[in-house]
């Protein structure tokens, strides 16, 4: 059975993104709190995709992918002992997080830059005065 897919933004949402943008290669922040708490639930349930404006340039996915190794890595063995053994050889591949390169049909996509459609236009006043979660 296939699961739904749960597309995630990364900018925001995974990577705390408090340096700003550094470039498609360049991620210097920790992960949001929680990420990989998050995920270990969320991939029970859907099929996870990491999609973001990374991913059409040049070395993002890797950058992306190479970004989530290093973070779980010190989560599975510093944060979660518990873990350990359960991801001792774990490494960040499409059975566990995707990584498209086109943004996927998604059941349900998470971002920090985005506003629910509810069947009603934003005024736009509201849009020009949007800020994500991490500058309010």
């Amino acid at each position: 059975m296939n699961k739904p897919i749960l597309c995630l933004d990364f900018d925001g949402v995974c990577h705390s993104y408090t340096s700003g943008w550094k470039g498609a290669g360049n991620i210097p922040d920790a992960p949001v709190d929680g990420l990989f708490e998050f995920l270990e639930q969320a991939a029970k349930v859907f099929d996870i995709q990491v999609f973001s404006s990374r991913s059409g340039q040049p070395g993002g996915i890797l950058a992306m992918r190479n970004w989530f190794s290093k973070y779980f890595t010190d989560y599975a063995f510093h944060k979660a002992p518990e873990l350990r053994e359960k991801y001792s050889d774990f490494t960040i591949t499409d059975n566990f997080i995707k990584f498209p390169t086109e943004k996927p049909a998604a059941f349900l996509t998470i971002d920090d830059r985005a506003i629910c459609f509810t069947g009603f236009w934003p005024k736009i006043d509201d849009l020009k005065n949007f800020q994500p979660w991490y500058k309010r």
